[in-house]
């Protein structure tokens, strides 16, 4: 076995303006002499000149610590001259050098924030572009919703069963259970005060002509829209993502026929019967917390819902669900097909299409509200 001998760094100052490096510059060899070089000093404005002919090895711990040294000694003094050092040695003193260049490179600031006048400039523009790619879409649906009447062969009724059975069918439970508890919501909320005037039975007219207008339809629609519209906008975006969807225009399949038109038709028929399935859940939610709270039976409950609640008030409530059903399939659809990038815009898009749909769909009832007021129905 043959042991190497490691003959420790050392430095020796020859002149106060001289150095001569001597020994193994490794990480073996260097040991405590990093004190030595922190304690050397110069007189200002005097040059360094530093023999590098005794060292033995090198490597990068030596490499950087020498390195270290040239950089302060150049900030202290005019100068540093460094001689004599292998080639294979200064090689190695480059790269090291090139590299602590590169880390110490300034970072390029960041750009300036925007004024609040251009980010409402943006934002203006962002949103008209959107609303005019929307009028776009509904063009374009519009047409092949024309190819459709022209030509029935092309109409596909087994995608168009398939999505009436996922967003009609499958989504009972959730609207059922839902809409009966805000039955019982409306009819506990209301029943301190109908009890103080002694107007109990009027708790049908309020549980009636709530949800048969209002709150069946609506509550119907948002659920709808976080069910199966970001379902829609999911599955439009990630095929548009896997090119699936121009896979489909290369064999002469139009995506519209495919994947908007049989939403659209099966959520304009299954909406309007959740809506009126969420009305009897909730006229049901009503008359059981009527009877619990104020003593109201079941023959009392509808005796009177029937004298008040008119099939005019039941009519504005289903009215309002194909208008839900278009504003939900037209946006998730939309937000599908403007999904580009990878899994990421897939959530976002899918997210705008929820907000959006839900913010549309209270915005059409809140103008369906003004129009019968006006209308006096």
């Amino acid at each position: 076995m043959i042991l190497t001998v490691v003959t420790p760094a050392a430095i020796t100052l020859t002149t106060p303006q001289a150095l001569a490096l001597s020994g193994a510059w490794t990480a073996r060899g260097i040991g405590r002499l990093t004190g030595e070089l922190d304690a050397l000093s110069a007189p200002a404005g005097s040059a360094w000149i530093i023999d590098a002919s005794d060292i033995e090895a090198f490597d990068m711990v030596g490499a950087w610590v020498v390195q270290k040294l040239l950089r302060r000694l150049r900030g202290d003094s005019t100068g540093v001259e460094l001689r004599q050092l292998r080639p294979e040695f200064a090689r190695l003193l480059d790269v090291l050098d090139q590299d602590l260049d590169a880390s110490h490179s300034p970072i390029p600031a960041p750009a300036p924030v925007l004024s609040r006048l251009a980010s409402l400039g943006r934002g203006t523009a962002s949103a008209l572009e959107q609303g005019c790619a929307l009028l776009a879409f509904i063009g374009e649906c519009t047409l092949a919703f024309g190819g459709w009447l022209a030509h029935p062969a092309r109409i596909r009724w087994r995608p168009i069963l398939y999505n009436i059975r996922s967003a009609g069918f499958d989504a009972l439970p959730i609207v059922g259970l839902l809409s009966f508890l805000l039955g019982i919501v409306v009819a506990y909320q209301g029943a301190d005060q109908l009890r103080q005037y002694g107007a109990n039975i009027f708790v049908a007219d309020l549980v009636g002509l709530s949800m048969l207008r209002e709150f069946a339809p609506l509550i119907t629609a948002i659920i709808v829209a976080g069910r199966s519209g970001s379902a829609y906008a999911a599955q439009i975006g990630t095929m548009a993502v896997t090119e699936e969807i121009d896979a489909m225009r290369t064999i002469g399949i139009p995506p519209f026929d495919m994947l908007v038109l049989p939403k659209v038709l099966a959520l304009l028929v299954a909406l309007p019967l959740l809506t009126i399935f969420a009305d009897l859940l909730g006229v049901l939610g009503g008359m059981l917390m009527a009877r619990v709270q104020l003593a109201v039976g079941a023959v009392e409950f509808l005796d009177r819902f029937v004298k008040t609640v008119s099939v005019t008030d039941l009519l504005l409530g289903i009215g309002k669900a194909p208008v839900f059903a278009a504003i939900i399939v037209t946006v998730g659809c939309f937000q599908g097909f403007r999904t580009h990038g990878g899994a990421d815009s897939v959530g976002r898009q899918t997210t705008r299409s929820v907000v959006h749909a839900i913010f549309l769909v209270i915005v059409a009832d809140a103008l369906f509200s003004v129009a019968f007021s006006a209308l006096d129905l």
